[in-house]
C-alpha cells in the first residue's frame, strides 16, 4: 500500500558472492560488492536518475533493498543479479503499489478517555505467525509480538509508566491499556512487519490517546458523608457554648444590698438609725 516499506530479500550473504546488482525496468538503482568496498543506491549508481532519492537502503550483510514511503510509481518489475566467482544468478520481483488518499495514509485514529477507565489500540488486522509487531509509545518500545511470543515492558523506563497495565492480543496485535492516567496521553505507534521467504513489507499504524482527568468536585459518597458530620458536629459544638455563655451570663449578674446603720435606745434596746 502506498506510503509502506517493501523489503525484496535476496537470500544470500554479501561475504560469499563478488556482486549485487538491483535494476528498476532495466535501470540500476542499487548496487553492492561483496567486499563492501562499492555501495551506491539511485543517483549514486545513475547521475540524473531521482525516482528513489533518499528512499532506497541496501542491507550490508545479505545485500536486499528497501523501498520506503513507496508509491505508485514505484510499481514494477524489480531485477536483482547475483554475480559469484564462478556464475552469475538472477530474480524477478514484482511489486504492485496500492495508492491511498493523503487522508487514509496520514489517519491517526483518536481515543478519548477517563482516568482510571481502560482503552483497546486496535489495528483491524490478523497477526500471522511470521509477522512482527512493535508498539511505541512516543518512540519508545513498550511491547512487540514475534510469532508466538510476545514481550511487554523489558526495560525499567517503560516498565515504571507502565508496570501491570498492558495487555496484547496475540490474534489481532491490539493493545490493551488499563487503569489509564494522564501521562498516558500522546502518540502510540504500531509496526507491523508481514514476512514472507523473498519480501517483507512494513506498515505503520498510528493512534492518539487523550486520558482526561477526573474533575476533584467529583466526590464519593463516603467524602460527602464525612462532611455531613462534620457539619453536624461543628452545630452542636456551637449550640453546646452558646447555651453555657447564656448561664455565665446569668449568673453573673451582682445582687445589690442597702446600707444600713443601728445604735442603742435610751432603754437599751439596738434600733435602726
Amino acid at each position: 500500500m502506498q506510503g509502506d516499506s517493501v523489503t525484496l530479500n535476496t537470500g544470500v550473504q554479501t561475504n560469499r558472492l563478488e556482486d549485487i546488482k538491483w535494476y528498476f525496468n532495466s535501470t540500476r538503482i542499487a548496487q553492492i560488492s561483496g567486499d563492501l568496498s562499492y555501495i551506491c543506491t539511485d543517483v549514486q549508481c545513475n547521475e540524473g536518475t531521482e525516482r528513489f532519492r533518499g528512499r532506497l537502503k541496501l542491507d550490508h550483510q545479505t545485500g536486499s533493498l528497501t523501498i520506503m514511503n513507496t508509491r505508485n510509481t514505484d510499481s514494477g518489475d524489480y531485477k536483482l543479479k547475483i554475480i559469484f566467482s564462478s556464475s552469475d544468478s538472477e530474480m524477478i520481483f514484482s511489486v504492485t503499489v496500492h495508492g491511498v488518499s493523503a487522508a487514509e495514509r496520514d489517519e491517526v485514529k483518536r481515543k478519548s478517555v477517563k482516568e482510571g477507565e481502560s482503552v483497546t489500540l486496535d489495528p483491524g488486522v490478523i497477526n500471522n505467525p511470521n509477522d512482527v509487531m512493535t508498539w511505541y509509545f512516543n518512540d519508545i518500545l513498550i511491547a512487540e509480538i514475534t510469532g508466538d511470543q510476545s514481550r511487554i515492558c523489558t526495560y525499567v523506563q517503560c516498565d515504571e509508566r507502565f508496570r501491570d497495565r498492558l495487555k496484547l492480543d496475540h490474534q489481532t496485535g491490539s493493545l490493551n491499556i488499563m487503569n489509564t492516567r494522564n501521562t498516558d496521553s500522546g502518540e502510540y505507534q504500531l509496526k507491523i512487519i508481514i514476512n514472507n521467504s523473498s519480501f517483507s513489507i512494513t506498515t505503520v499504524k498510528r493512534f492518539n490517546v487523550s486520558a482526561t482527568a477526573v474533575p476533584d468536585s467529583d466526590l464519593s459518597s463516603g467524602a460527602v458523608a464525612g462532611i455531613v458530620v462534620a457539619v453536624l458536629l461543628v452545630f452542636a459544638t456551637s449550640a453546646v457554648t452558646a447555651v453555657y455563655c447564656r448561664r455565665r451570663i446569668h449568673t453573673a449578674v451582682p445582687q445589690t444590698v442597702a446600707s444600713q446603720s443601728w445604735k442603742w435606745s435610751r432603754n437599751g434596746y439596738l434600733e435602726q438609725s
